[in-house]
């Protein structure tokens, strides 16, 4: 089997550069040794006007029976393995072999890393890409599908069964050439495609996946894979379609589409906010303290049975306390909890015990990755959505997007917002002054900043709204956490009763 990569050049900038950038000498026939036989390295021309590098890989069909004992024999494991062992397309046809030898040949080619000529290796080529034999499983629409939307000019010849006798038909069998124009992919970019895609095509590996895959297939997708329309099935047919990993694999991709999307580090998005703990003070000299987290909890729960919820969502449900709760009352059949961070939700499973949990109530729960700063048809028509706070943890400019995502898209008849009020700060005597309660706030309001917000946002979309404390209510800061109940106004009363009640209840307070 072989590919051959082929690039054009000038005087001024020559096609044989291409050597220098897979560190491979043109004027010389290489040979190197792989688990599964020897890959050689030649250059059927080399010019300034025009350089082709040719991959061979010569198979040791005895190797590949031996190795692959117990593993995935012939065409994966197939019920004609047997006689897979001794008549197969191996030696032929592109598959994990030749991407496993290209990774192995062109390694540093393969990381875009080039010492002698650094400005080539980071310049888009024009490149011409051949692969006389490739399987092609889901056909030719398939090949372009894979390749397409990678910057690739994809032709597909369809390879006959035999020449001879074409009423047989085509096998299952393509050729592929891709051309991608000067300014469009570098030669390491081109070569992450073939290294991913190649196996993909063939769906099969010539050896067991094993967790490390998940890492492999993320190097080699970056910057590409995330956004791929295919990713899915990418992902999948690359991993040997070994659910675990696929997953895992898809989970991490979000995580590099959402912090692209927002311009910051993966990092930052998946960082696992826990609540705070903080205790506010007893009831009464006898009482003991009432974790202030566990008291908003008290409050959420409170507010939702009033409105009469049963499917409710937990957007940014980070760790999974208020699912946890919310499980315990069989008064709400259905409990979402979305989250940015694979870690949070991570730790909610495992402390909600999912995989423990019987069924009945396990179809009660739902736990799923989303970036509130986005809409998202999945949760559309819910009684409630809980958004406990969450807002202080984004930036102000961020805001409008997540009320937008929640209010104007997602359109639940009843949404709690809770939040810190920054005005009782000064009752923590542990919390310096100056600072805010946690190191990921990026904001915390006043009663009236969160007051103003409220109604603004109830305006803008049709909701009534009303504010209730949570914890003790301190006569002249007011309660540690806020707490604003919006329920959706009558079409009718685009005004919002709901909210002209809760001003009037406000003034009266006042």
């Amino acid at each position: 089997m072989f590919l051959t990569i082929s690039t054009t050049g000038t005087h001024e900038r020559p096609a044989t550069d291409l050597g220098f950038l897979l560190h491979k000498h043109p004027g010389k026939t290489q040979a190197f040794s792989t688990s599964y036989g020897t890959a050689h390295v030649l250059y059927p021309e080399a010019t300034p006007e025009r350089c082709t590098a040719a991959l061979l890989l010569e198979v040791d069909p005895v190797a590949l029976v031996r190795r692959g004992k117990g593993k995935n024999k012939g065409r994966g494991g197939a019920p004609d393995a047997a006689l897979a062992q001794y008549v197969n397309d191996r030696p032929y046809a592109a598959s994990s072999l030749l991407a496993v030898a290209l990774s192995a040949v062109f390694s540093s080619a393969l990381r875009g890393v080039c010492a002698a000529r650094p400005e080539r290796a980071a310049q888009p080529l024009p490149l011409r890409v051949e692969v006389p034999a490739l399987p092609a499983h889901g056909g030719a629409e398939l090949v372009r599908a894979l390749f397409g939307p990678l910057g690739w000019t994809v032709a597909v010849t369809p390879v006959p069964l035999d020449v001879r006798f074409p009423e047989w038909g085509d096998s299952r069998y393509v050729q592929l050439v891709l051309e991608a124009p000067e300014e469009t992919l570098t030669l390491g970019e081109a070569l992450r495609h073939l290294y991913v895609l190649l196996p993909v095509l063939d769906d099969a590996k010539h050896y067991w996946v094993s967790p490390d895959e998940v890492d492999k297939l993320l190097r080699a997708g970056e910057g590409w894979l995330a956004d791929h329309p295919e990713q899915e099935l990418i992902t999948s047919r690359y991993l040997a379609r070994r659910g675990s990993l696929t997953r895992e694999a898809k989970e991490r991709l979000e995580l590099v589409r959402l912090a692209d999307a927002d311009d910051t580090d993966v990092e930052e998005i998946d960082n696992a906010v826990d609540e705070g703990t903080a205790p506010t003070a007893p009831t009464d000299s006898n009482a003991q303290p009432v974790p202030l987290a566990e008291r908003r909890r008290e409050a959420i729960l409170a507010a939702l049975t009033e409105a009469g919820a049963c499917r409710v969502l937990d957007l940014g449900c980070g760790q999974g306390q208020l699912v946890q709760a919310l499980l315990k009352d069989v008064r709400f059949t259905e409990i979402v909890g979305v989250d940015v961070s694979m870690r949070a939700l991570t730790v909610a499973s495992r402390r909600l015990d999912l995989d423990r949990m019987g069924e009945r109530q396990a179809g009660r729960v739902t736990l799923m990755q989303g970036s509130l700063a986005y809409t998202d048809k999945r949760l559309k028509g819910y009684d409630a959505a809980v958004l406990s706070e969450v807002v202080e943890h984004l930036d102000l400019a961020r805001l409008p997007a997540l009320e937008y995502a929640v209010f104007g898209s997602a359109r639940p008849r009843t949404v709690l917002v809770t939040t810190p009020n920054v005005e009782y700060n000064v009752r923590w005597e542990s919390l310096p002054a100056g600072h805010v309660r946690h190191a990921d706030h990026r904001f915390e309001w006043t009663r009236e900043e969160f007051r103003a917000w409220a109604h603004e946002v109830a305006e803008r979309h049709g909701y009534g709204v009303e504010f209730v404390p949570v914890g003790d209510e301190d006569p002249e800061v007011g309660p540690p956490t806020q707490m604003a109940v919006f329920t959706q106004a009558d079409k009718n009363d685009r005004t919002g009763k709901n909210d002209r009640i809760s001003k009037k209840k406000e003034e009266q307070a006042a």
